[in-house]
């Protein structure tokens, strides 16, 4: 019987492997058009004559329509079917990007009133984390259907990982592009969502909606998710927190001038990106229970930031910050899959927009909560993480 059951598993790992491939090139080809565009935000709010706190709306409004949207877009593929949400979700992500790249070179261009060009990135960035909210949603629910779930887990690292790739190219691709011309790269990355959407196209199956239209969709206090959602949101939180306030802190602690302490924090961000990209292809390898992953994987973050307390040098805020990210690329897998296991297959979609909801939320809250906590001493903001990160591995049991 146990052997039945592996070849079951490892026929359906085969079959659906093209699917999880086309998922993987569409969640790495995004996240790098995406994270190229934030790379290039300061040099294009300075050439739009844009306030920083402008910019930071704008970024916030990508991330509160996603909050928003994610859960609908979610349920909406349990009724409909994955295919065809997924597809809308990716031509509108792909439509609103184009439209945002080309709206921003045009206003550089023909210098529009600053009003005109807050406005206009207002629209077009909310309108992107709109439509962008199906597509992980969705994609995450298509691997719960394809994967069993002992695997969830690892299918899911994997595909984290190849956004991770996306996010550590990305600012690179974008400086380096940018340095011939602002609008190059702007107009070059509008082209990667495209071709993501032709990959899903010709390799997303067609099949059935998983439940009819009577179906009742999650509520977000549904108990079945509240560790799942818990270990999201403080895995993201921690992660935006450590983002945001490196800089600072490589500043104000270590006593390096602006152009050194810029170039720590990118080495610190570069390395955790690395570190995650290591940690989730290694969960499929490992075999461990979501469980496990979150505990040790939240023990492991706790003591990374935890170190970054005692950091007076560079180098040991590098190591801080490659171990802590070690854990978050294992928790942040295992949440997912988590929710999965807990739910039944006609409500997969659910409760992959409820955690994508929760992880919007801490995109959401960790910048100003970060940054309050900065403002009272250097260290606060790691000790907070920490602290969560112990927290959460007790708030985040639920069956595996």
């Amino acid at each position: 019987m146990s052997t039945c059951s592996e070849q079951s598993s490892q026929s359906v790992s085969r079959s659906g492997a093209p699917v999880i491939g086309a998922l993987m090139f569409e969640n790495f080809a995004c996240t790098l058009a995406v994270m190229s565009f934030v790379g290039l935000l300061g040099p294009v709010a300075q050439g739009l004559g844009l306030a920083p706190w402008q910019v930071g709306l704008a970024a916030t409004i990508g991330g509160l329509t996603w909050v928003v949207l994610a859960r609908p877009w979610g349920a909406a593929s349990d009724r409909l079917g994955r295919r065809p949400i997924l597809l809308q979700g990716l031509a509108g992500f792909a439509l609103s990007h184009f439209l945002m790249c080309l709206f921003v070179v045009l206003a550089l261009k023909y210098s529009l009133p600053v009003w005109a060009s807050f406005l206009g990135l207002l629209i077009l960035r909310g309108a992107a984390g709109a439509f962008y909210a199906a597509v992980p949603t969705t994609g995450a629910a298509l691997i719960a259907d394809l994967v069993p779930p002992m695997n969830r887990a690892g299918t899911l690292g994997k595909l984290g990982a190849a956004g991770a790739v996306g996010m550590v190219l990305g600012p690179g691709l974008a400086g380096i592009l940018a340095s011939y011309s602002l609008t190059l790269p702007l107009m070059i990355t509008t082209v990667l969502p495209l071709l993501s959407l032709a990959v899903l196209w010709r390799w997303l199956p067609s099949a059935a909606p998983s439940s009819d239209s009577n179906t009742t969709p999650l509520k977000m206090t549904d108990q079945r998710l509240r560790g799942p959602m818990t270990v999201a949101f403080i895995a993201i939180f921690s992660l935006t927190v450590s983002q945001i306030v490196a800089g600072f802190f490589a500043l104000d602690r270590l006593g390096l001038d602006p152009a050194s302490g810029a170039k720590t924090a990118g080495v610190s961000l570069t390395l955790s990106g690395l570190a995650m990209i290591l940690a989730q292809m290694s969960v499929r390898r490992l075999g461990w229970s979501s469980m496990r992953l979150i505990a040790l994987g939240g023990l492991l973050a706790a003591g990374g930031f935890l170190s970054v307390l005692l950091a007076d040098t560079a180098i040991a805020l590098w190591a801080g910050y490659f171990v802590a990210a070690l854990g978050l690329g294992w928790m942040l897998p295992a949440a997912a899959a988590q929710a999965a296991n807990a739910v039944s297959p006609v409500e997969q979609g659910s409760a992959a927009g409820t955690i994508g909801a929760a992880s919007g939320l801490a995109i959401m809250a960790a910048p100003f909560i970060g940054t309050v906590a900065y403002d009272i001493d250097p260290r606060a903001p790691y000790a907070l993480i920490a602290a969560l990160l112990c927290t959460g591995i007790w708030l985040g049991r639920s069956r595996s």
